[in-house]
């Protein structure tokens, strides 16, 4: 079984900055990615970003220059360092890993960008 820990949301100011992390139950290094997805009020869950078993990150277009993904082997972690935040990245934050066909997933932190 696997789980997924997702901390580090909150309320934040328009400008501010969070860092997202989410710590695995075992080793990442049996996944094919881990990635960040979100979901606003009334919306679908999107990809934010998204980072490959070697480290090749990926990111929507509307976080590109602001978010960087990482991850820690050895410990197990996956990063997202949000920074410039706006009103519009307001959103439950969901932790993903892919081994294969199966997704996993945590259970979600918010951030909410309010003044």
């Amino acid at each position: 079984q696997v789980h997924l820990v997702e901390s580090g949301g909150g309320l934040v100011q328009p400008g501010g900055s969070l860092r997202l992390s989410c710590a695995a139950s075992g080793s990442i290094f049996s996944f094919n990615a881990m990635g960040w997805y979100r979901q606003a009020p009334g919306k679908q869950r999107e990809l934010v970003a998204a980072i490959t078993s070697g480290g090749s990150p990926n990111y929507a277009d509307s976080v590109k220059g602001r978010f960087t993904i990482s991850r820690d082997n050895a410990k197990n972690t996956v990063y997202l360092q949000m920074n410039s935040l706006k009103p519009e990245d307001t959103a439950v934050y969901y932790c993903n890993a892919r081994r294969g066909v199966v997704s996993y997933w945590g259970e979600g932190t918010l951030v909410t960008v309010s003044s």
